[in-house]
């Protein structure tokens, strides 16, 4: 399988290309709107066919690009079936299998950053795209959107840590330079629930947070649960050179 980690400066958010070389037949997960050009771009160099943009859950720092994709190319666009963004086409439930050539995304929920948060895991359990749910050596926040940290603290534990210890983790988003991780590594290190942690230590860690509010919140939410429209079904421009 090919896989591109792609990222987006502003929002610190990682996308992911993955294809089977053998058929063409690729997916993008967590597009960015502004992003367009440099992912349209890299589809058409590699002659890749984009079935699937997939969505790990309605974000509130960027304006995801699935649904400008689904206009250019004529793909799918896929989030949770609790996402509350009904434009998309494919609502998806945990155990769904999302298949592209070769290759297949198992479809697992994972709520408590959002009640429609997904993690997608290929078939063979090397590889888990876990959005904001797990990140590296963190977690998304539970202060918004739906957020609680007994609801992802469970998630955790029993849809991303039951993998295999050498399952390689891909976060939605980083802060400091990484790119990816271990279900190992985090079960060990991850110093929010790793090494044991509780549920209420969790609880108690994630209730101590004093995080900023995500700039383009006010933004971005109303415009991925229509998809990146506005509210009134209008698209939103478009990056130029896409």
């Amino acid at each position: 399988m090919r896989l591109h980690q792609l990222y987006d400066d502003d929002s610190s958010t990682y996308s992911y290309l993955l294809a089977d070389e053998a058929s063409g037949d690729a997916v993008l997960i967590d597009p960015v709107l502004d992003q367009l050009p440099r992912d349209l771009a890299l589809i058409a160099s590699l002659g890749l066919t984009l079935r699937f943009a997939l969505d790990t859950h309605v974000h509130a720092d960027h304006v995801s690009a699935a649904g400008a994709l689904r206009e250019r190319l004529g793909i799918e666009t896929v989030i949770s079936e609790r996402g509350g963004a009904p434009c998309a086409d494919r609502q998806v439930k945990g155990g769904d299998v999302l298949h592209f050539g070769r290759y297949g995304l198992e479809v697992r929920e994972t709520p408590g950053h959002t009640d429609g948060c997904l993690t997608y895991v290929t078939l063979d359990h090397a590889m888990a795209f876990t959005g904001d749910a797990l990140l590296i050596r963190g977690t998304g926040r539970t202060d918004f959107q739906q957020g609680n940290p007994r609801r992802l603290y469970r998630s955790v534990h029993q849809a991303i840590f039951t993998l295999p210890d050498d399952c390689v983790i891909y976060p939605a988003h980083d802060y400091h330079g990484r790119t990816k991780t271990t279900v190992g590594e985090e079960k060990a290190l991850n110093p929010r629930l790793g090494s044991g942690k509780t549920e209420d230590e969790f609880v108690a860690i994630m209730s101590e947070l004093a995080l900023p509010r995500p700039r383009l919140m006010d933004i971005a939410v109303p415009a991925n649960l229509q998809c990146g429209r506005t509210e009134s079904g209008e698209p939103l421009p478009e990056p130029k050179g896409s």
